[in-house]
């Protein structure tokens, strides 16, 4: 991967203080690397994180000549600077260092065209996604094309602080592994697919507040939730020792029908006793049955205080048989001379049976 100097040199062709590092999207460099993924990635997400770690460092980033950083390891020479930097930041474009200092002598040859190319050193992901920035070269070899073994093994060497491409994704795998299970998903899960499912985990348990709300000590809360279903579980209801809701309704409604069958016959009964001892009137049974129904203890009270009329009780004969009729023992032709001749009916009755 290399980069032109040359537009980015002043008019009047001193060296650019502004270069840019990186492109942004997908790329890949003229020798057909990489390799094991389909092209190398940096978007804005990704230009976060370096411009981050850039902000953290101490030390600045060199910028070399030939990649002599890379070789010195086996060749011995001393790697000279051509320049340094330290303030990364991502445009629409890509990456770019924006406060390049170069030295005199790489100055003078930018100046003169003598190096007018850039090549970053960087690591990246198995799918090709930048994960890191490590130095910068002045080159005229385009794509180091007789180096990528070289370059590989000394960047293990170079960066003892940041673990090597190997050693990331080794880590990488040994965490992916245990958190698709933990997010219970599909083998084939990619790392994206891990942070989709985490994001929706975070926003879950902070009530959509995301990492702006305090953390949560997961482990803590998976052992307290068990307890509180232990605890629950140990208090549920025991079906040999209670009845279920329809079965109450049941026998509830079983009692309101016997009761008021009960009262319906203890009702009857007062007013049938009513009616016969004069307490009642014949008009009145309606009305008092009615409020035997809604209140039973209501018509007892008006009963054991309503007076008892003898009149509706008693007969004209006080019980006793009517006198016979002396002319019942009359034929039809006895009666007829009667009423004929204006005899009095009894008295001729009289005068028969003597």
């Amino acid at each position: 991967m290399t980069v032109d100097l040359s537009p980015l040199g002043n008019a009047d062709g001193e060296a650019p203080r502004v270069i840019k590092l990186l492109p942004a999207g997908t790329f890949r460099a003229r020798d057909g690397r990489p390799a094991e993924c389909a092209a190398w990635k940096l978007d804005e997400a990704l230009a976060a994180i370096l411009i981050a770690e850039a902000n953290q460092r101490e030390t600045r980033y060199v910028i070399d000549y030939e990649h002599q950083t890379l070789r010195s390891v086996d060749n011995g020479k001393p790697a000279p600077a051509s320049g340094w930097f330290g303030t990364l930041e991502w445009r629409d474009d890509g990456l770019y260092a924006t406060d390049v200092e170069w030295t005199a002598a790489a100055a003078a040859m930018i100046a003169a065209k003598e190096y007018r190319y850039l090549s970053p050193v960087f690591t990246y992901d198995k799918q090709g996604r930048v994960t890191g920035l490590l130095h910068v070269a002045l080159t005229n070899n385009p794509s180091l094309d007789e180096l990528p073994e070289l370059q590989v093994a000394a960047l293990s060497r170079l960066v003892s602080s940041t673990p090597s491409v190997t050693q990331e994704d080794s880590t990488m795998d040994k965490l992916i592994e245990p958190l698709r299970w933990l997010l219970n998903l599909p083998v084939g899960a990619t790392a994206d697919d891990i942070q989709a499912q985490l994001q929706k985990l975070v926003d879950q348990l902070s009530n959509g507040q995301g990492t702006a709300a305090a953390s949560v000590d997961l482990v803590n809360l998976v052992s307290t939730q068990q307890q509180r279903i232990a605890a629950l579980s140990a208090n549920q209801v025991d079906p040999a020792r209670f009845v279920s809701v329809e079965t109450m309704r049941a026998l509830q409604e079983q009692v309101a029908a016997l009761t008021a069958q009960q009262q319906g016959r203890e009702v009857d009964e007062l007013v049938v006793a009513a009616l016969s001892d004069g307490r009642l009137l014949a008009a009145q049974e309606s009305w008092a049955r009615e409020l035997g129904k809604s209140n039973l203890a209501a018509l007892q009270g008006y009963l054991d205080t309503a007076p008892k009329i003898a009149a509706l009780t008693q007969t004209q004969t006080d019980g006793k048989a009517p006198p016979a009729d002396p002319a019942a023992c009359l034929d039809a032709d006895t009666l007829a001379v009667c009423s004929m001749f204006g005899n009095d009916q009894a008295a001729v009755a009289a005068a028969l049976k003597e």
